[in-house]
């Protein structure tokens, strides 16, 4: 789900194959009789874009940071944003219709959507879905489709206690009155990192939230608070599919994965949340802005991922509700069809929540480190890839040849580094009949083996493609060793798991996963060679292998960071189906997503090994997406009239573009041998670089776009027209716009034909400055730009233009950056990145 496994293995590709089809069969049929859910929109215009509520609310959020919280403490509110009345009335004219097309005929409404895009989803056959899309007043019919899931350490790597937290007025402030939502998994309400009395100050909940919390057996009465303020679950896409199972996967907001609580709380967690697993202590976790609010909107669930009808109504409910900042750790499992990537329901719909003033992050996705493996399309939403930071646990084992193999394992180590004496599984059974069991070598089940030669030895299993599968699992092994005394846990990696990247995986016993099979071979090898055999029966009469543990708990800070992972989704981003290249950067940022401690679920199962624990450590993108929501909260707080892309902006322009040594970011470039395979990142690894948490809270210059730009956009893509009337109700003019021209930080050019000249505006959010510009243009372009100094008052616009020339014809992507330097120490970085390049014909006269 969310935490990356970076599996290349053939049978589990297969099964996963398989799975999808079983899930997907009879859902996605060109069969006529099947019936399948469908997105409906309507050419009226949703509530955000008629009524008047929205432009109030806006001087009222405006309003709200300025002036000084209220002493007393307010409840979360029951009113919706819009009325109940309104949606009512909406609802009725999406029946009124469906009663009048399908008349007499079997159909089911299962969301009536009025905030964002004003339509409904509906289960219905493909010529029902037909007859739909031939009504005057209906604009788009577009068939469902599936998506999937996409910190102690991280404050102290991002500087948050001495810079942005400091700015706020300590970590007992940071994020406060800022609203953030989760589409998630939902959410464990019992965790300690969102109970609301944490720091023992007042914590009002903001006016401008109008958010409910659902009462259910789960989610029962009180779960929600002051902290936790808005939480709905949204599964009807699922219900009607028929996999949705209530007692697994909760007919609440309650997280039965796991994967929604870790992400809610590495956004906005409380600060200085004990980290105790598996009984060892790993220091206390804390959110990027620890005292904002939490509103979760439930629609991934663990056995099935999720669907976009009921992720579409989530976004919408939160958009009503009043959150400032969405956090989405979800992707599509297929590149959405049609003319261009950006329309589709879930970025249509997000387009809208820009518009009403939400800051929307989006994970990158798991599928790097191909090129064009980007899951988030669209330049209104900001796109988050994963990096590592500094903290690494080390795990060793030390063989009696004096050969040192390193592993993973958050485990203790052996007694005073004594070394013990080496048992594989195999080769401790209790009978032959045990023998013929395959999977023995696993150490699942202690009847099999024989106490007396296992107990106060190292137990020797295999970590097979089984407990990737979740088959079989460490957590087991484990057992199995306690049970027959052992000293501790040796585990070697089965050579059919290929490429496969382990995540720390705690343990009580003393205990070690070599996780390389070359290193794996070196273990068996000394192994084998030291076995003692009777000449005669060739039984084994003495184990004379040996070995150590040191232990894994204690975490290295030494390590260069950050590097972009292997599985970090990569650009460029495809604007179609054809792979087409957008001009549009992607990803924006990355940020740290690799072995993230956050909270857990009393329910989770999404990691088997961390069940039970109130922590877990996961890695992936969607762990990266919740470090930006937060700190886009913190900006928010700061900036509370800054838009969207004026946050974005801030988020850009700041990053980092070298590793804590001062060295260039890293990416790692394949799965197998990762930390061996790595090159310096480009803007297609790791967009504008990496974020720095405390520059962002002084942009000095940013870049502003507003939503009419990105209709202009949408509108100059060939044969939009009528996609655009048909989701925001807007009949496009005659443009010519480009990804290119958009008002973005960044330049992304995905065809140059000879020369262009693009423009971008600067806004100048500090004091009077004066500026002078620098450049590095990208290999094959010569490049221009005017005014190369300048002086900006506060509050003043500046029009800067980009000249490019092509000096040579290829067709693979170079980079360049462009640098503003002010006088006043304001920094302003912004990536280029052309592909093809075709340049003048110099063999005509």
């Amino acid at each position: 789900m969310g935490c990356n496994n970076g599996v290349v293995v053939i049978m589990l590709l297969v099964l996963c194959l398989l799975i999808c089809i079983k899930l997907s069969w009879g859902q996605e049929t060109d069969e006529e009789d099947v019936n399948a859910v469908y997105i409906v929109t309507l050419k009226q215009a949703p509530s955000v874009r008629t009524h008047n509520v929205f432009d109030e609310l806006k001087v009222v959020k405006g309003h709200h940071h300025k002036k000084k919280l209220k002493k007393h403490l307010i409840k979360p509110s029951n009113s919706s944003r819009t009325g109940r009345s309104y949606a009512s009335r909406v609802s009725r004219v999406h029946d009124s219709l469906l009663k009048k097309v399908l008349r007499g005929e079997k159909y089911l409404k299962l969301y009536s959507y009025h905030y964002l895009i004003n339509g409904f989803a509906v289960l219905i056959t493909p010529q029902q879905a037909d007859r739909l899309a031939m009504r005057r007043e209906v604009s788009n019919v577009v068939l469902d489709f599936s998506v999937r899931t996409a910190t102690t350490h991280t404050p102290q790597f991002l500087g948050l206690p001495e810079g942005a937290w400091r700015q706020e007025g300590g970590f007992e402030m940071a994020g406060e009155g800022i609203v953030i939502g989760f589409i998630d998994t939902g959410i464990d309400p019992t965790h300690p990192s969102f109970v609301d009395n944490a720091s023992g100050k007042l914590y009002p909940v903001p006016d401008h939230f109008s958010g409910i919390c659902e009462v259910t057996r789960d989610f029962p009465s009180g779960s929600c608070n002051r902290k936790l303020i808005g939480a709905r679950h949204f599964a009807a896409s699922a219900i009607t599919r028929g996999i949705f199972n209530a007692s697994e996967d909760y007919a609440s907001p309650f997280d039965g994965d796991g994967h929604g609580t870790h992400t809610a709380s590495v956004a906005a967690g409380n600060h200085g949340i004990p980290v105790v697993v598996a009984d060892h202590s790993f220091g206390n976790a804390s959110g990027m802005a620890p005292r904002a609010h939490i509103a979760v909107y439930k629609a991934l669930y663990k056995r099935f991922g999720g669907f976009a009808a009921d992720v579409v109504a989530a976004i919408d409910q939160a958009a009503q509700d009043g959150v400032d900042v969405l956090s989405l750790s979800i992707t599509p499992n297929r590149r959405p069809p049609g003319i261009a990537t950006f329309f589709n329901p879930i970025d249509m719909a997000l387009l809208s929540a820009f518009k009403s003033g939400i800051f929307v992050i989006q994970a990158a996705g798991n599928t790097g480190p191909a090129p064009k493996s980007m899951s988030s399309f669209s330049p209104w939403i900001f796109t988050v890839g994963a990096a590592s930071h500094d903290r690494v646990y080390s795990n060793f084992i030390v063989l009696g040849n004096n050969v040192t193999l390193p592993g993973v394992g958050l485990a203790p180590g052996t007694q005073n580094d004594s070394m013990y004496t080496l048992v594989s599984a195999t080769h401790a059974l209790n009978d032959t009949i045990a023998a013929n069991d395959m999977y023995v070598g696993e150490c699942q089940d202690a009847s099999k083996f024989n106490r007396d030669a296992v107990q106060g030895n190292l137990l020797i299993c295999i970590y097979s493609i089984r407990f990737v599968l979740g088959l079989s699992t460490t957590k087991q092994a484990l057992e199995t060793a306690n049970n027959l005394s052992a000293a501790g846990v040796v585990f070697y990696m089965d050579p059919l798991v290929l490429g496969f990247q382990l995540n720390p995986i705690p343990m009580r016993l003393p205990g070690i996963i070599v996780s390389s099979p070359d290193d794996s071979m070196i273990l068996l090898r000394y192994y084998n060679s030291s076995l003692e055999r009777d000449s005669v029966s060739n039984k084994i009469v003495k184990f004379g292998a040996v070995a150590s543990i040191s232990g894994g708990i204690r975490a290295n800070f030494s390590h260069s960071a950050p590097k972009v992972m292997y599985y970090s989704a990569r650009g460029p981003d495809p604007e179609d189906t054809s792979l087409d290249d957008a001009d549009i950067l992607k990803p924006n940022l990355v940020a740290p997503g690799n072995f993230i401690w956050a909270a857990w679920s009393s329910g989770g199962t999404d990691s088997v090994e961390f069940q039970g624990e109130n922590f877990a450590m996961m890695s992936g993108t969607s762990m990266a997406a919740p470090h930006i929501a937060g700190l886009a909260g913190l900006i928010k707080q700061k900036f509370p009239t800054f838009s969207p892309s004026a946050i974005a902006s801030a988020l850009s322009t700041t990053a980092s573009l070298s590793d804590k040594f001062g060295g260039p970011i890293m990416a790692q470039r394949t799965y197998a041998n990762p930390e061996v395979n790595q090159a310096p990142a480009t803007p297609f690894d790791m967009g504008s670089g990496f974020v720095n948490a405390t520059a962002a809270l002084d942009p000095g210059l940013i870049f502003d776009t507003s939503y009419d730009d990105y209709i202009s956009f949408l509108c100059g893509i060939n044969g939009s027209n009528s996609v655009i009337l048909n989701y925001t109700g807007v009949n496009c003019a005659v443009s010519s716009l480009t990804g290119a021209d958009l008002n973005l930080p960044s330049i992304t050019i995905a065809r140059l034909n000879q020369t262009t000249s693009l423009e971008r505006t600067v806004t100048n959010v500090a004091g009077n400055e004066s500026y002078s510009v620098g450049w590095s243009a990208p290999y094959g372009v010569s490049m221009k730009v005017a005014p190369s100094h300048f002086f900006i008052a506060t509050g003043e616009k500046q029009v800067l233009t980009f000249t490019f020339n092509t000096t040579t014809n290829n067709t693979y992507a170079s980079f360049g950056r462009i640098g503003l330097f002010g006088n006043q120490g304001h920094v302003i970085n912004f990536p280029l990145s052309i592909i093809v390049k075709i340049a003048y014909n110099t063999t005509s006269s």
